[in-house]
């Protein structure tokens, strides 16, 4: 279920879809070491349970799944993820996530709504991190309009709804909209959470490193509103 609670998204008929996850499910199902399983269920906290697949072996079996399939589009994409997340196994969803890395620039905005329902469900930061940087990020940059939908999940009462938002614009160095990035980190720097907190400071860390000066100023005038762990983040790279 979503942590929003809201319904999932409509899964579109895909015949590429179709034949990636009876490639996938095969293919990895064959690699499964329920040793190895139990092991990285632990160290994700148990968010969701494992085939036990190392991450170069399983992107190994990606490329094999991915032989000779054509390039998708946005149906094929929503498709293949919604049905990755509906799998119980974590490397299902971390095989969608890759997929759409690569793919996202075929996605448009009406995409926005799978990529929310994959950010709110089953979440961790193994999930949620790369789909803010490269798919929620990659939506927005692509269609500035897109900023607004991130004006309200700021404000969700989801943490990694607000954590995406702070999130979403990690690669965009220059075109960064710094007035939004410090509203932001501003509306959220009483949260409570830790993975609010850090990621506060992980988005002005990067910023930091298209524009140090623009964070020491942000920072020396208010800090005092942040809790030391984002401070620390912020500043590791550039010094106090």
């Amino acid at each position: 279920m979503t942590v929003t609670g809201a319904a999932p998204p409509h899964v579109p008929r895909s015949v590429l879809a179709d034949a990636v996850l009876d490639r996938l499910t095969a293919t990895y199902s064959a690699a499964a070491d329920p040793e190895r399983a139990g092991a990285m269920r632990a160290y994700m906290k148990d968010v969701a349970p494992f085939l036990g697949i190392p991450t170069p072996d399983r992107r190994a079996l990606s490329r094999a799944v991915l032989a000779g399939t054509p390039r998708p589009g946005e149906a094929d994409c929503a498709a293949i993820a919604l049905r990755c997340w509906r799998l119980p196994e974590r490397e299902y969803q971390y095989f969608a996530v890759d997929y759409l890395r690569r793919h996202a620039a075929r996605c448009s905005s009406a995409f926005l709504p799978v990529a929310r329902h994959l950010v709110t469900t089953v979440p961790w930061w193994d999930t949620v991190d790369l789909l803010a940087a490269h798919v929620v990020g990659a939506l927005v940059a692509a269609d500035p309009a897109l900023a607004a939908r991130m004006d309200v999940w700021i404000t969700d009462d989801g943490l990694w709804a607000v954590r995406t938002a702070l999130l979403h614009q990690l690669r965009h160095k220059e075109r960064t909209d710094t007035e939004r990035l410090f509203a932001y980190c501003l509306l959220q720097s009483g949260h409570q959470d830790f993975f609010v907190r850090k990621a506060i400071g992980w988005a002005l860390r990067e910023y930091a490193k298209t524009d140090a000066g623009a964070v020491r100023r942000f920072l020396a005038q208010e800090r005092g509103r942040f809790a030391p762990l984002t401070v620390r983040e912020a500043l590791k790279n550039i010094g106090p």
